[in-house]
């Protein structure tokens, strides 16, 4: 009949292999210096546990609210207690107390149910959890009071007392009833956590572990209603109610430390996703590209956008859309922005085209911080000797000269393997500060990303305080720097890194290549580029993913989405998704530099193309009449007209599946429907794709009804990618740089030859010299023609192609020939967009844009 009494010790257990660390602050210390260190933990991913030994005046709701809930071990905060109090026992922790009063209670010999329970003393929180668990299991629990004799007969009452940190109250063995229970849990001075603690502790960590493997996608898609007529771009946009952009990250199995948010709809996602899912397989690789492109619109973007709706809303598949960012040239110019159109966006289109997260200005940013280093560096070693530079270069900073680690990688590369600066002789110092940059030889222009003509050409240093350095120079817009395709291409901020080092500026007076990491400024340029790096997460208008990620222009850049987008998404969307990537202009432009520049640079290898076209434009291909932007359409492209589109067919779109099929890749075409193509016309397309040698070729009505519209395409892309493919390149790349252009013109653009001018044979030759000549090619060539010749449609033959000149983007690992007349700078039109673009000061809203 005696009553039995149990003490709860804390005993610390090192021997499984858990490293604790103890953070002893000051007495002193404040409650926001106990948020600042909690903070820290919360960000250190080696911390899977945190426990709060603090006075209580310390454990204010703040404090404990602060702790991110999954490193709540002791299972106090706010949220811990509200999903225990819920019987939420996956996600939260029982604190270590409760956890060994409740085994001791279960274990008991007798039966639980309706077993009277009395808590004496403790935290709130605690005595909440403990008393919620209890009567989980059965019993009932009573609530001590303080005054001695209702405290009595409440003991009397109990079958158990749970003594929680009661201080020096004690409970005399009179008061318990016969064989009543009476719990003390006493920590102890010398010991630290105990063993349910740790528990806990391991259970965090095996959570963490858990989070890391590939999290399955709990998608909930947007509904659609779509309008007849259909309103405008931004008016659908507007309409259309988006998700946070960290509900959506959760959904396709992103953990919140991989996420950067930019407001409500958009964030950077962390490279370390890579690591993370690098045994998860791929998906499937879908390209989109497009015939010849006309004045009328294809609409690669719209097809991109309402396949992967059709892919995730609709076929219930993971899918990804990976579309480049919109240069500011386009948008304020005569092309307009690219999120998308119709139902068929992605949203806020607003947001999208207009500056989004930055990495523009952070190239344009870049890029000009390396024309500004190499005009200074022209003027300080034309105006001052070897020793004065060697001081201004290497300064003494308290009596001590010491080289930076990038002048040591350039001591290295100059075969001087010295570290202390006085130890330099003076042909070394000579050697070391002078860059000798030749001015009529620097290939490194500034970039702004506005359409601006009058920049082509420019003769800069007419002030009088640059000392007679003038010289010509001029801007490309930013989208077509280097900086740019390095972006696009590397696969981590490391390769990113070293790439922006080997970017060549010019050469020497001596013939030598001088590169950004010669002038001191590739680390600098990292430090501008490190955000810019990952890519951007949005969403369509039926809520499924989108990363926006580098640059357009593939008639003077490479024109393609970033590799890292690319890899990211093939991992998240699994081994049965597909992530559908876009390429700049037509075929011959962007799917080429798609498959021998960004498919060699990253190492994966597309499953299926969709090859865009439409009715309109391929009367155009087909012997239509020229169109202004702007004017009214000809009759031949609103009536029914079947032998210019049989015409547009035979030539132009069977060319570009021709292209497509020379790397082994299956083509699907998708015609994308307009409200004045008749039915014999779509029929026509199809039949005539699919004699070309199409997998097969679908009419597309994602505009007007998003999704829903490109099922047929999406069953067909589906398909397509079940079959094995073929991929292959088009050129070796140990091929002479001659011959690679030579390739790419007769076997892509239907070229008899090439024509190398003087100054382009010139440059081949010390590309060669100087072991570039391994390099892909990227060729700037007029995207409104198969040829050089912008107004020759259809496919042409019987041409020369003339290389105006030939260039080296060394960093970004590839030469770049200048087609005809091309220019890296393009204008406004009489009547850019920016009429239209316009601010309500009253609402904040933009209307204009589409």
């Amino acid at each position: 009949n005696c009553a039995r009494m149990f003490t709860v010790y804390f005993p610390f257990r090192s021997q499984i292999g858990i490293n604790v660390t103890q953070i002893r602050l000051p007495k002193q210390c404040t409650e926001d210096q106990v948020i600042e260190e909690l903070l820290k933990l919360n960000d250190d991913q080696r911390v899977h546990g945190v426990y709060l030994h603090l006075p209580p005046a310390f454990l204010t709701s703040r404090v404990l609210n602060t702790l991110k809930p999954e490193k709540d071990v002791e299972g106090i905060s706010d949220v811990n207690v509200g999903r225990l109090i819920r019987g939420d026992f996956s996600r939260g922790f029982v604190p270590p107390v409760a956890n060994a009063v409740l085994d001791m209670l279960v274990k008991d010999d007798g039966p639980v149910e309706g077993k009277n329970v009395l808590l004496v003393g403790g935290k709130r929180p605690l005595q909440l959890i403990l008393q919620c668990l209890i009567e989980k299991s059965g019993m009932a629990t009573l609530r001590s009071n303080r005054n001695r004799n209702h405290l009595q007969r409440q003991v009397m009452q109990a079958d158990a007392v749970v003594m929680l940190d009661s201080g020096n109250m004690d409970i005399p063995s009179t008061w318990l009833r016969p064989r009543a229970e009476i719990i003390y849990c006493a920590p102890t001075q010398e010991t630290g956590l105990d063993e349910l603690m740790i528990y806990n502790v391991v259970r965090s960590c095996s959570r963490w572990l858990q989070d890391q493997h590939y999290r399955p996608w709990r998608l909930h898609p947007l509904k659609l209603q779509p309008l007849t007529p259909v309103p405008s771009d931004l008016e659908i946009s507007r309409a259309q109610v988006a998700k946070p952009v960290d509900q959506l990250a959760t959904e396709i199995g992103l953990l919140p430390e991989e996420l950067e948010s930019y407001g409500r709809n958009k964030a950077k996602v962390r490279l370390s996703l890579l690591d993370r899912l690098h045994s998860q397989p791929d998906g499937k690789y879908v390209l989109v590209a497009g015939i010849t492109p006309t004045p009328l619109g294809e609409g690669k973007s719209t097809v991109t956008v309402g396949l992967v709706q059709a892919l995730s809303a609709h076929l219930k598949l993971n899918s990804f859309a990976c579309l480049r960012q919109p240069s500011q040239g386009p948008t304020f110019g005569v092309k307009g922005g690219a999120a998308g159109g119709g139902y068929a966006q992605v949203i806020p289109m607003e947001e999208f085209n207009l500056h989004l997260t930055g990495d523009i200005h952070a190239i344009t940013a870049a890029n000009n911080l390396v024309a500004a280093a190499i005009d200074a560096r022209i003027l300080h070693e034309a105006t001052q000797s070897d020793k004065a530079l060697f001081k201004r270069l290497v300064p003494s900073v308290n009596g001590v000269r010491k080289f930076s680690p990038i002048q040591i990688s350039r001591l290295r590369r100059l075969g001087i393997n010295k570290t202390d600066p006085e130890s330099l002789t003076s042909q070394e110092i000579s050697n070391f500060v002078r860059l000798d940059l030749d001015p009529k030889k620097i290939t490194w222009q500034r970039v702004v990303d506005t359409n601006d003509r009058f920049l082509r050409k420019i003769t800069i240093g007419q002030a009088s305080t640059e000392k007679g350095q003038i010289r010509e120079t001029g801007f490309d817009i930013a989208v077509a720097s280097e900086i740019m395709a390095i972006l696009a291409l590397a696969d981590s901020l490391e390769d990113m890194k070293n790439r922006l080092a080997r970017m060549v500026v010019g050469t020497s007076h001596s013939g030598l290549p001088v590169t950004a990491e010669d002038l001191g400024v590739s680390g600098a340029l990292a430090v501008l580029m490190k955000d810019a790096i990952k890519p951007t997460l949005m969403q369509t208008l039926e809520g499924t993913p989108v990363f926006v990620h580098a640059g357009p222009f593939a008639n003077i850049a490479h024109g393609n989405s970033s590799v890292l987008a690319d890899k990211l998404a093939l991992k998240l969307v699994g081994r049965d998704g597909f992530v559908v990537t876009e390429a700049g202009f037509g075929a011959d432009i962007g799917m080429e530099k798609f498959f021998n520049i960004k498919c060699r640079a990253s190492g994966l290898r597309p499953n299926v193309v969709v090859l865009v076209a439409t009715v309109r434009a391929l009367k155009m291909h087909g012997g239509g009449p020229h169109v202004s932007a702007g004017s009214p359409l000809p009759r031949e492209y609103i009536d029914e007209n079947l032998s210019l589109v049989a015409g547009g067919c035979q030539s132009n779109l069977k060319k570009q599946i021709q292209i497509a099929q020379q790397f082994g890749v299956p083509v699907v075409v998708a015609l994308n429907v307009f409200k004045t193509d008749t039915q014999a016309e779509i029929d026509l397309v199809c039949q005539i794709a699919r004699e070309c040698g199409a997998f097969d070729a679908l009419p597309c009505n994602h505009w007007a009804q998003g999704g829903r519209g490109s099922v047929a395409l999406a069953q067909a892309v589906k398909q397509a990618a079940s079959k094995p493919s073929n991929f292959q390149f088009l050129y070796h790349s140990e091929m002479p740089i001659v011959e690679k252009i030579r390739t790419i013109a007769q076997r892509v653009y239907g070229a008899d030859d090439i024509d190398l001018s003087l100054e382009a044979q010139t440059k081949i030759d010390y590309y060669n010299q100087q072991g570039y000549g391994s390099l892909p090619i990227c060729m700037a060539k007029t995207h409104l023609s198969l040829s050089h010749m912008p107004d020759k449609k259809g496919a042409p033959t019987g041409f020369v192609l003339p290389i105006r000149d030939v260039r080296a983007s060394v960093g970004a690992g590839f030469i770049y020939p200048l087609v005809g007349t091309m220019s890296t700078m393009p204008g406004l039109p009489t009547r850019p967009c920016f009429y239209d673009i316009d601010l309500d000061p009253a609402t904040e809203e933009i209307t204009g844009l589409f």
